[in-house]
């Protein structure tokens, strides 16, 4: 079996779809004209991922005997870099019309960066300016996500001032599109507006995010764990919450009459 191998002097397939200085009927958000004489290179326009830290062996594990064949694993910590336009398909309208929703001073005060990554669109919010984004996302006309999937926790101990990060992804009924929300807190001030008020189906996503990541939620009506017991100590999802070893931590377990359980509500 043999293979036809492209030379150095070939283009890329792509510029035989689509040349510089056409339009691009189907997206209506793309610039009609491209100057010629100056392409964007390839390289310019690809986000840059960030780097904050290296994780050495298999699991990250240290202090104990790495019997996995991995111990001497190097592997550094990527998070996606910023994106620029444009973006493809309906990704360009839902920014375009949220800046326009927001007006511009405001989405550049809200929106601290923006990522497409493997053909998904996250919109990364500063915390101060969650609340306003996800109603404006909910109640635009020409956006429309009407349904949170709920929200996911996430910790990155070496993103120095960003090591807890909160996912929200939103779909679009009405448009059958889907976006996604990142808010990044510090761990010494893990403070996030709850979105229960907007979309009350997080009520219980809240309360598992805050057991299992020791994200609270500002303003939830009963903050409150849900899988772990009242008085566990740490959150065991997090990168820093131990792997083996762990000693009994709950002893006892008594269940509650009906009449004497807590309340949820």
């Amino acid at each position: 079996m043999t293979f036809d191998v492209p030379t150095g002097t070939e283009s890329p397939p792509e510029d035989a779809v689509k040349s510089h200085g056409e339009a691009n009927p189907t997206n209506p958000y793309e610039p009609d004209e491209t100057p010629a004489a100056a392409p964007e290179s390839p390289a310019a326009a690809a986000p840059v991922d960030e780097v904050i830290g290296v994780r050495h062996g298999m699991f990250g594990v240290s202090g104990t005997g790495d019997t996995s064949g991995y111990g001497r694993l190097v592997r550094t910590i990527k998070l996606p870099g910023g994106t620029p336009p444009p973006y493809g398909g309906y990704l360009d309208a839902i920014v375009v019309e949220l800046r326009n929703a927001l007006t511009p001073p405001r989405f550049e005060e809200a929106i601290e960066r923006i990522v497409v990554f493997r053909d998904e669109l996250t919109l990364h919010v500063r915390r101060e300016h969650l609340l306003e984004v996800a109603k404006t996302l909910r109640n635009s006309e020409a956006l429309r996500f009407e349904l949170c999937l709920g929200v996911n926790g996430a910790h990155y101990p070496d993103d120095k001032d960003r090591e807890l990060h909160a996912v929200y992804p939103l779909n679009s009924i009405t448009h059958n599109r889907r976006v996604r929300l990142e808010v990044s807190v510090p761990d010494a001030d893990p403070h996030i507006p709850s979105l229960y008020s907007v979309y009350p189906t997080n009520d219980w996503h809240e309360r598992e995010t805050y057991d299992f990541f020791g994200i609270l939620f500002d303003g939830h009506p009963s903050l409150t764990r849900i899988a772990m017991p009242d008085d566990w100590r740490g959150h065991p999802q997090r990168k820093d919450y131990p792997l083996g070893g762990i000693p009994v931590e709950y002893k006892g377990a008594r269940i509650p009459p009906p009449d004497e359980r807590r309340s949820y509500s």
